[in-house]
């Protein structure tokens, strides 16, 4: 097989017809509550409990969640998607109308997620433009039960009936 250039845009229309999960990873550095959505999240391996995640090189959060070396995933709902918005944006206070509480490892855990899960990071590799990032889990928790927030073709979705 020969290596071709792909467009990017193009990757991006294609990749867009795969369902994703929205979440959110946070964690604390220097004592603030910091944050970003992400679509890239993948349940990695059971034995040892390992998650993975993907952030962009160009992203500002997540040198802060990496220094902070423990996180929380926080599984969005379907009524979530304002939480989305708010920590998808750069700078500014992203947790200014988001309730939070602190998790075991400290990380803010996200009032109304489907699920939490507290994890240190274990390893980063270079992955392109992207860190692929696995992180230990330490803690689950499933605190309800509802719909998923789903990203599908550039917007937002649910699950039809």
């Amino acid at each position: 097989m020969t290596s071709a250039t792909i467009d990017s845009a193009r990757m991006r229309q294609v990749m867009g017809h795969f369902c994703t999960g929205v979440t959110v990873i946070t964690a604390v550095h220097d004592g603030d509550p910091v944050g970003m959505a992400c679509q890239s999240f993948t349940s990695l391996s059971l034995e040892p409990a390992y998650i993975s995640f993907a952030p962009a090189l160009t992203s500002t959060t997540w040198p802060r969640i990496r220094a902070a070396g423990r996180f929380v995933v926080n599984v969005l709902a379907e009524d979530q998607q304002d939480v989305c918005r708010a920590m998808g944006r750069s700078g500014g206070e992203k947790f200014a109308d988001v309730d939070w509480e602190p998790a075991g490892n400290g990380a803010p855990r996200l009032a109304g997620s489907l699920a939490w899960i507290e994890a240190n990071v274990e390893h980063v590799v270079p992955g392109g433009d992207h860190e692929i990032v696995i992180g230990r889990v330490g803690a689950l928790e499933l605190p309800r039960d509802a719909a998923p927030l789903l990203f599908y073709k550039g917007a937002y979705a649910g699950l039809a009936g």
